[in-house]
């Protein structure tokens, strides 16, 4: 499986006011680290980083991170560990990369995706998605996008389980096996709201005398008057 590639540049400048700095120049501040390297501090080109996301077909990126020096050009495995946005302006600002080896294996968090819609649903059923990732272990090159469980067959009361999902050759899930991923429960929220009325209307009819014997001295007084 062949993977992107991204170049990115050694920065020997750190601190806000040298992210600042890289932002203004259409660039992202970014850091690489791992188990066999120390950490680097990188710089990487905003539309190449933006072309590569963009390109992705899953959460997991893996990637040839082509770092750039006076000294040449090397080359890394890494994926993608985290990336941060602006929650206003809704850009990337950072970016940390993790060395990886294709013959190691990792541990990561895959999607998962439930397909068509269940029997119970026309019966007026609640599909709940209860576990919307699975942690596996797996090499780099058998990672998958995500996992898909048709549910389709499901009635009201049924549920999918960590065990009814098919793993792929050589990836072994760390969840445990009884865990719920989906159910069809049944609808609720009728009989609350018929119950919330009852409940009203007897509060409304316990009230009403309380307000007439309240009224009562201000009749009197004016009376008096």
């Amino acid at each position: 499986m062949t993977q992107p590639v991204l170049a990115a540049y050694i920065r020997k400048t750190t601190g806000k006011g040298a992210a600042r700095k890289l932002r203004k120049n259409n660039q992202v501040p970014a850091v690489f680290y791992g188990p066999g390297t120390e950490t680097v501090m990188l710089a990487l080109d905003y539309p190449e980083l933006e072309k590569l996301l963009k390109q992705a077909s899953g959460e997991n990126i893996i990637l040839d991170l082509q770092v750039k020096s006076d000294k040449g050009t090397e080359s890394k495995k890494a994926m993608l560990k985290d990336l941060q946005i602006d929650p206003v302006k809704d850009n990337y600002v950072h970016a940390d990369f993790y060395e990886i080896s294709m013959d190691k294996e990792i541990t990561v968090a895959v999607p998962i995706q439930l397909l068509n819609i269940p029997i119970g649903i026309t019966s007026g059923g609640i599909l709940q998605h209860i576990r919307r990732e699975l942690t596996i272990t797996c090499l780099p090159d058998k990672l998958v996008d995500a996992f898909e469980i048709d549910v389709s067959g499901l009635d009201i009361g049924g549920s999918v389980h960590i065990r009814d999902i098919e793993l792929p050759e050589g990836i072994t899930s760390e969840e445990e096996d009884h865990l719920t991923v989906a159910i069809v429960a049944a609808p609720t929220i009728e009989v609350e709201e018929k119950e919330e009325e009852e409940d009203m209307e007897i509060e409304g009819e316990t009230a009403e005398p309380e307000g007439e014997s309240a009224e009562e001295p201000s009749d009197k007084k004016k009376g008096g008057e």
